[in-house]
Order: structure tokens, then sequence, then C-alpha cells
């Protein structure tokens, strides 16, 4: 599953760690959502969103 996270991160200017403290989730778990290594929980994915202001939809993309 693709997503738009590195993209979003940069534009606000934050750090994997940030992002991470803040979703409640280490550094290394947003590293390989980033790099497609681990899809996220759906929890994870909503809060990711919120975290964004986004719906899941528009943070992960169908690869098809």
């Amino acid at each position: 599953m693709k997503n738009r996270i590195t993209e979003l991160r940069a534009e606000r200017g934050w750090t994997q760690l940030a992002l991470a403290l803040e979703a409640g989730v280490s550094r290394q778990t947003i590293n390989a959502i980033e790099t497609g290594k681990f899809d996220p929980s759906l929890p994870l994915a909503f809060r990711l969103a919120k975290l964004f202001e986004l719906r899941i939809e528009e943070l992960f993309l169908d690869e098809q």
C-alpha cells in the first residue's frame, strides 16, 4: 500500500521521531510505514490521518 506520509511530513517540517511520538509508535514503525515495509493497523492509520488532518483514503493510496 502506498502512502503520502514522507511527503506530508516533510511539508510540515516534522521528523520521523516527532511524528512517531505524536502517533504513539516508534520511529522505526514510521520508517517502515513510509518505505512500504509495514502496513499500519486500522487504529494507527486513523491516528496518522488525524494528525495530518486528512481522511485515511487521502493518506493511504490503493496501488491497484
